[in-house]
């Protein structure tokens, strides 16, 4: 059985490794998501500025009472909508999609599929 550090060590190879394919340029910015045991983040990022010009998570004020008492993945799913919702209001529709090593499968999916749902494409 793997240690929790090695668990998260073995995710931050896999996402270097993904880290070189997938690059956000002013017009297609990278959306990346991270992932703890309580919450989810995600933020879009023009790497060319390395800046970030829009983010969300389960802590933002807008969210946090709505994901209280609600299940992980409804809760990701709305900061999907909500970073979605930012994004728009700075103009970004289209973004290259990060999952930071994560397996493309529960939270990480549902995030996926409230930003795409919120009007971003990728």
């Amino acid at each position: 059985m793997l240690k929790r550090t090695d668990r998260n060590a073995l995710r931050q190879r896999r996402h270097l490794r993904l880290r070189r394919r997938t690059v956000g340029a002013a017009e297609r910015p990278r959306l990346v998501v991270f992932r703890s045991v309580s919450h989810i983040y995600a933020q879009i990022i023009d790497d060319a500025r390395g800046q970030t010009l829009a983010a969300a998570s389960t802590l933002d004020s807008e969210l946090r009472e709505k994901v209280k008492g609600a299940h992980k993945s409804d809760a990701s799913k709305m900061v999907g909508a909500l970073v979605a919702q930012r994004a728009q209001a700075k103009g970004i529709t289209r973004v290259v999609f990060d999952r930071a090593g994560y397996a493309y499968h529960g939270r990480v999916k549902a995030l996926a599929d409230g930003a795409r749902e919120g009007g971003l494409e990728f």
